[in-house]
């Protein structure tokens, strides 16, 4: 019987009267280019079949993951979206005559509610399938896809190193951490997360490191917040779209780091926003001018559309 993945944020109890989960890629940390750019499109390009439309593949992948409402959703959520809904509309795909490969069980354990978005989930979802006469084909198309993502978990942990926190941010956890508990809500797996967290020093000021293996974001704000404090007092600082859903999720305020403009969005949260929370001067229309900033960053169509 293996441990409760997410025990700790079951078992954790309060030491302060404020809450503030903390998203790490792409708003703690400048990685999500890193990331995305060098470490999973190269091989998104290389283990779905995508090589001659590979340049439209970057472009597909950049706004899926960077500059789109889809910005830091779950791997397989924005695979998915890639191959199945940006690529065939893109123009050099259209003008190449590219056939889109297809990956039917791949896209329908996506889809599935019940599924686990993770290497632990896919495996799963292979073991479901291991009888030779449940579906051999569903079997290995899973083993291509979880073998493609745990191949860019290697990589990234050999590329993605000596990346410091944004300016303010080391800041900011100073200031918030006597006052608040802090949590990290991330979907990045454990082990990356904890890695860079303790490489620059900065894991001493979180209770908490919560990776995809403890549950989306929404349910990381849940099982550690839910009950322990009142909503006004439960904030969640993101950089993404999902971010915010797992704040309103929780009925919890929501702080942007704006894509693009991540230093002067943790500056404001140092200088200003963050004294605003703790004196309950947040919620309203402060809160609703920063979500029109942060909404404005982020287009729901690409620009070939």
């Amino acid at each position: 019987m293996t441990d409760d993945p997410a025990k700790a944020l079951k078992e954790f109890q309060p030491k302060h009267k404020f809450f503030v989960g903390i998203d790490s890629d792409g708003c703690a940390f400048d990685t999500m280019g890193i990331k995305q750019r060098e470490c999973f499109c190269p091989w998104l390009i290389g283990y779905f079949g995508l090589q001659p439309v590979a340049q439209a593949a970057r472009e597909c992948k950049d706004f899926a993951d960077l500059f789109s409402k889809t910005r830091g959703a779950n791997r397989h959520k924005t695979s998915k979206r890639i191959i199945k809904e940006l690529l065939p509309t893109h123009p050099m795909v259209k003008a190449r005559g590219f056939k889109v490969p297809d990956f039917p069980h791949y896209f329908a354990w996506v889809d599935d509610p019940d599924s686990l978005l993770s290497n632990a989930g896919l495996q799963q979802a292979i073991d479901a399938a291991t009888d030779p006469d449940h579906n051999p084909e569903a079997k290995k198309e899973l083993e291509h896809v979880l073998e493609w993502s745990e191949k860019v978990n290697a990589v990234i942990a050999e590329i993605v190193k000596g990346m410091p926190p944004f300016p303010y941010v080391r800041e900011s956890l100073e200031k918030m951490a006597p006052q608040a508990d802090l949590i990290v809500v991330s979907q990045t797996p454990c082990e990356a997360l904890t890695r860079e967290w303790q490489e620059h020093d900065i894991d001493k000021y979180v209770e908490i490191i919560a990776g995809q293996e403890m549950g989306t974001k929404t349910e990381h704000i849940r099982i550690a917040a839910d009950g322990k404090y009142p909503s006004d007092r439960i904030l969640m600082i993101g950089d993404a779209p999902g971010d915010m859903k797992a704040a309103r999720g929780n009925n919890a305020l929501f702080y942007p780091i704006n894509p693009g403009d991540e230093q002067a969005s943790w500056q404001r949260l140092f200088e200003e926003a963050f004294d605003k929370f703790i004196k309950g001067e947040y919620a309203g229309d402060y809160e609703k001018k920063l979500i029109a900033e942060f909404d404005a960053c982020l287009p729901e169509l690409p620009p070939w559309k």
